[in-house]
């Protein structure tokens, strides 16, 4: 499983963010990312099957770093980590919820939109966060304009981002990764189309600002 032991957002420089509607494509397109060169995945509880894929994808393929994404509750915090999630993201946040990721014990990136939504992380004493949804709350400018009055604040922007914006985004200097679904487009993850998945990773592994 890859390090953490300096950040969440250095991992990979596009953490896939993968909803799955079929618990048997879990392994499979986990594989795929670990053999395009993402040795990360962020499945998001946003289907029944969500928690058995993290729990399989833990048993199975140790090569790669699974988190749960999409958690909105405290229960579902515990829920993921009882599962075998080795990180948590959440779409927005709230104390009960931070307290809540912050007791299980993982890393985690709470979800921030806003200037004030950033300084409550912060404040909490996690510098660490997502910014979400990115391209919707002003994208790459948004976040250069906050880099000087929050210095100290980095994130990994997700929603509504390309491969081609990507880029933009990777030459900032508060972001450390940006998080990408276009790595398994529902079609290619309805075909089984693994050899395409991988290609996908192979190209975003690359991407660097």
């Amino acid at each position: 499983m890859p390090s953490l032991s300096e950040s969440l957002l250095d991992v990979v420089p596009v953490l896939p963010v993968v909803v799955l509607e079929r618990l048997s494509d879990a392994v499979p397109v986990a594989r795929a990312l670990v053999a395009g060169g993402l040795p990360a995945i962020e499945l998001t509880l946003r289907t029944p099957v969500a928690l058995d894929a993290i729990r399989a994808i833990a048993d199975e393929v140790p090569e790669i770093l699974v988190g749960a994404g999409t958690v909105v509750t405290p229960g579902q915090a515990k829920e993921a980590a009882d599962a075998g999630a080795g990180f948590l993201v959440s779409p927005g946040c709230t104390p009960t919820l931070l307290g809540a990721m912050a007791d299980t014990g993982l890393p985690f990136l709470p979800g921030t939109a806003t200037a004030s939504e950033a300084l409550a992380v912060l404040e909490a004493g996690y510098a660490s966060m997502k910014f979400f949804p990115a391209e919707a709350s002003g994208g790459v400018d948004y976040l250069r304009s906050v880099a000087s009055p929050l210095p100290t604040a980095r994130f990994c922007p997700t929603g509504g981002i390309t491969a081609a914006s990507a880029p933009a985004y990777l030459a900032l200097p508060n972001v450390g990764c940006v998080g990408g679904s276009w790595l398994t487009p529902a079609a290619v993850l309805d075909s089984g189309d693994w050899p395409r998945v991988e290609a996908l990773a192979r190209a975003a592994a690359s991407l660097r600002g």
